[in-house]
């Protein structure tokens, strides 16, 4: 009886102390929050923010971020707040002030957290987290697992993207800057059905790391990139790291000694990181370079690949054509994608990104320069535009000009069906032109033309020489008479 007295007397002052400062309905709700705690047993669990070696509990920094991103601290009456600002201008972020309690929900269940400042003179910090005991074994370990997942989605976003360059051999190979790239899924000139296929595949790689361990295979993708140089692999990269938010570690092959050098390079890369080789063509065909082709596909797919997770591997290539097809085949690389030269649907996005033109008069001609075989790389055609941004028309006109001597020039060079001065019967651009098909079956028509014509010279030959004996045999027999 005399508890319950002594209860009804604390609310009664509490009601009375938050009168003047709060809403009615707000004192009703802690008051009956109050009652029904004392209804339940609670546990406490502490998080301090050094351990006792005095080194930061990265716990206490992690359930700080996630309360501070809860969404009722938007909506709550707690005083205090902060308003601190993000790494980007654009981003305001709101925190919580010491002493404050915040509630979450999890399960059905009902925490509360306290941000505490330590008695024993340190000024350190902690974070007291109250939970029911009949809620603790239901939900506990989940709930921490689940701060720790947010948290880590929070950190990933927040992220600054870095590059990666490896330096000549020695103690600390890579150094670091901040990347900055501004290229974007936005901005890249691509086909559009391409581009919603492989944003949608980088963004279901980023989710799979349960179903590639159900399926015994190491988390981790590979995408050969390939087309002439100007078309965009490059920016490409950027824009795929950027929708990651993963950092770039870029090789130069040049500076790596042999094989094993190339291993520990890749062993010193961090998961959730885009590791990129250029010019993997040019590497493989250059019998002087210092790592061998079972080197480079140990490290596409050996044992060595497998000691780290969530990475994107991207090779670039000018032409898969005369690669070895082992460097190809699934497992080493797994999503192919070609950057063609400019063509007219290319040519668009371009003009409406760089001179902010959808349609005008000249567009007809340009698509008619295209059909006829035109073609120039998109760096090349947007550095026309930007050259002459001012004026629209005039980078048309430009676009229109630089095509039309491409096209003049292809027409110059294209090769013909004639014969050399040799006995082969080979044609003097039959060995630089390995894309030419028709310029090849042209030069075994000829071979065979010269075989048909050779025949019949010889077979007339033959004719006029049996004609010319039986004249001499006809005009001797005249003398004989």
């Amino acid at each position: 009886m005399f508890l319950i007295f002594f209860f009804a007397i604390v609310s009664v002052l509490i009601i009375l102390r938050l009168l003047s400062k709060t809403s009615i309905i707000h004192i009703f709700l802690i008051w009956w929050r109050s009652f029904g705690d004392r209804f339940h047993v609670y546990q406490t669990y502490k998080i301090p923010q050094y351990n006792e070696h005095y080194q930061e509990n990265h716990l206490y920094r992690k359930v700080s971020s996630y309360l501070n991103s809860l969404a009722s601290l938007d909506d709550s009456d707690l005083k205090n707040l902060n308003l601190l600002s993000g790494p980007k201008a654009s981003e305001i972020f709101l925190h919580c002030d010491a002493n404050q309690t915040v509630y979450d929900t999890f399960l059905s269940a009902r925490v509360s957290w306290t941000n505490e400042l330590e008695r024993d003179g340190s000024r350190s910090r902690s974070y007291v987290l109250k939970i029911r005991k009949n809620d603790k074994r239901r939900v506990l370990r989940q709930y921490l697992q689940h701060i720790l997942s947010v948290t880590d989605e929070i950190e990933q976003r927040k992220k600054e993207i870095r590059l990666y360059m490896n330096l000549e051999a020695g103690d600390g190979r890579w150094r670091s800057i901040p990347f900055n790239h501004p290229a974007s899924f936005d901005t890249v000139v691509m086909e559009a059905d391409l581009k919603n296929k492989v944003r949608s595949d980088l963004e279901q790689f980023l989710k799979s790391k349960q179903y590639y361990h159900r399926l015994g295979r190491v988390w981790k993708r590979t995408y050969l990139l390939y087309g002439q140089s100007g078309t965009g692999k490059t920016s490409f990269i950027a824009a795929m790291a950027k929708l990651l938010n993963y950092d770039v570690y870029d090789i130069d092959m040049s500076k790596v000694l042999d094989d094993s050098d190339l291993k520990t390079l890749l062993l010193q890369t961090t998961s959730k990181s885009l590791i990129v080789i250029e010019d993997l063509d040019r590497i493989l065909a250059d019998k002087s370079t210092a790592v061998s082709l079972s080197g480079m596909l140990n490290f596409m797919d050996g044992i060595v690949s497998c000691c780290g997770e969530e990475r994107v591997m991207v090779f670039t290539m000018n032409g898969k054509d005369q690669v070895d097809q082992a460097v190809m085949r699934p497992g080493r690389i797994d999503v192919h994608i070609e950057f063609p030269a400019c063509d007219f649907s290319a040519f668009k996005s371009l003009a409406s990104s760089y001179l902010g033109v959808k349609e005008h008069k000249l567009f007809p001609q340009v698509e008619e320069i295209f059909h006829t075989g035109a073609s120039l790389s998109h760096a090349e055609i947007g550095e026309i535009m930007i050259s002459n941004r001012a004026s629209p028309s005039r980078a048309l006109k430009s676009v229109i000009s630089a095509l039309q001597t491409n096209a003049d020039a292809r027409a110059v060079s294209k090769p013909g069906p004639r014969l050399s001065g040799s006995g082969s019967g080979r044609t003097g651009d039959e060995t630089t032109e390995p894309a030419s098909v028709f310029c090849r079956e042209s030069v075994h028509t000829v071979r065979e033309f010269r075989k048909l014509y050779g025949l019949l010279k010889m077979g007339s030959r033959r004719k006029d020489d049996s004609m010319d004996l039986s004249s001499a045999e006809k005009e001797g027999s005249r003398h004989d008479v």
